[in-house]
């Protein structure tokens, strides 16, 4: 029994008292008199730490010394008794402690002390130890819990779609090269092109940029599919909202229209933003304080429009607003900021709206989370079904405060004929699409779907500001590191 080791999270909610427990973990802080050493122990389980009573005259001050450092690794059986202290219900009297792994108190890179989300990141092979990283991988766990069990529940199947392909489903082209060719001498054709029929894949292969065209494949036979894998873009952008590297959930409904796509998509944002209420109600407290106090230097302007759980509940109580692109240009035009000039990017139809603007509509305007519909199908892709005024697309983006943007899909271009001209019309090579346009020569039918970017669901749910602090071990321009 002495190496069956007993979860934290589990023991703190124990009412097991006067039993033998045996708890392994890291230590967090120490605190000591001449008689009693006091310490935190976390093992990843819980937000809230397990206190260890140790008593020197027992171990001895060498070995206290040994085990007392903020990052050293042990294992530590005992007597679970109530705590008479304040701060805990629960603690544990130590009659056995096994050092594992020492932490120099000197090199060790997180004391227990705050550090900036900038040096953290130089350090994402430790920054899962402190609280904060421990709170956002624990929600991102649950959040991902809850995409698949929402999707199952409602009789979708996961498709794997491939991470490696020919095709570029944005039209963007801002993809990565996946090539065996010598970068320096890569063989050539007789015209002086790359040969990449020498190439392992026989053509030019790039990583994904999104498996929606492949789950529209798997859609026109199994009706309800979703994808949740990796995608990759290369795109030069050093912001807080972009990763090269990250993760996209995207569901493909055949015989969906627009209508429908919308109300899938508030439905399923709703289910696993409250799943991840219900089951992480601990570390969003933590979160949200932490957003509180991090605030307080910060002007009011700059600030969050509401606390995290205000916010969280909010997109929770409120049915979405929806209006089409038309509708919401008019009303920003017709804005305060827009007549006082103060949208740092002018509003007129045709462009594609800045999150300044989708903020305006959420927070300001209707005060509630929005869907925009019927885009113009020049800054849309080609795949959107194209409505009957030639001028704009069954697009749709949901809108949340504090973010903007979150999800993006449309209802899918099912006609032949149209989505032919349309990749024409975009200079997109048909040879590299053959397969897509083939779906709408047998059997095609009315099909809808969406993209959501896992990284900016917990983005939202977390509170955090930069999309690099909510992935492990993030992806961005001149940064491969871990």
């Amino acid at each position: 029994m002495l190496n069956q080791r007993q979860i934290i999270k589990d023991l703190l909610q124990s009412t097991a008292f006067d039993t033998e427990v045996h708890v392994k973990g890291w230590v967090q802080t120490t605190r000591m008199n001449p008689y009693i050493a006091f310490i935190a122990l976390n093992d990843g389980s819980t937000i809230n730490h397990l206190q260890i009573v140790a008593d020197i005259s027992i171990f001895g001050q060498e070995f206290i010394d040994k085990i007392k450092n903020t990052g050293t690794c042990i294992a530590v059986t005992g007597k679970l008794v109530e705590s008479q202290g304040a701060g805990q219900r629960v603690e544990v009297q130590a009659t056995q402690i096994e050092l594992y792994g020492e932490s120099d108190p000197v090199s060790y890179k997180l004391q227990a002390k705050r550090h900036s989300m900038e040096f953290m990141r130089e350090i994402a092979h430790l920054r899962p130890r402190t609280r904060t990283f421990g709170a956002i991988l624990r929600i991102r766990h649950t959040l991902a819990y809850a995409v698949h069990k929402y999707f199952n529940d409602n009789g979708f199947f996961y498709l794997h779609t491939p991470i490696i392909t020919g095709s570029d489903a944005e039209g963007a082209g801002e993809m990565f090269r996946v090539t065996t060719l010598d970068p320096v001498n890569p063989p050539l054709t007789e015209d002086g092109q790359v040969d990449y029929k020498q190439d392992f894949f026989g053509k030019p292969t790039n990583l994904t940029v999104s498996g929606q065209l492949e789950g529209e494949l798997g859609a026109m036979a199994l009706s309800k599919i979703y994808t949740f894998g990796p995608t990759f873009r290369a795109e030069n952008s050093n912001t807080t909202r972009h990763l090269a590297e990250f993760w996209m959930i995207e569901p493909e409904v055949a015989f969906n229209d627009l209508e429908d796509n919308m109300n899938l998509a508030e439905d399923f944002v709703k289910y696993v933003i409250g799943y991840a209420m219900e089951h992480c109600g601990d570390d969003l407290a933590f979160l949200e304080n932490r957003l509180i106090e991090e605030e307080k230097n910060k002007k009011q302007e700059e600030r969050s429009p509401m606390p995290l759980l205000e916010k969280l509940r909010f997109v929770l109580d409120n049915p979405f607003e929806r209006l089409t692109y038309t509708e919401a240009v008019d009303i920003l035009v017709k804005s305060k900021p827009a007549q006082k000039g103060q949208f740092k990017y002018p509003v007129s139809w045709g462009i594609d709206l800045q999150s300044e603007h989708e903020r305006y509509l959420v927070e300001k305007h209707f005060k509630k989370p929005v869907i925009l519909t019927n885009y113009p199908k020049d800054i849309k892709a080609f795949y959107m079904r194209q409505d009957d005024d030639g001028k704009t697309v069954r697009a749709m983006d949901v809108l949340f405060p504090g973010i903007g943007e979150i999800i993006g899909g449309s209802q899918r271009e099912e006609r032949y004929e149209k989505l032919h001209t349309r990749i024409k019309e975009l200079h997109i090579p048909e040879e590299s699409l053959w397969w897509y346009l083939e779906t709408r020569q047998y059997g095609t039918a009315p099909h809808a779907g969406f993209g959501l970017g896992f990284e900016r669901l917990v983005l939202f749910v977390t509170g955090m500001t930069n999309i690099r602090d909510v992935i492990p071990f993030p992806r961005t321009p001149q940064n491969a590191e871990f």
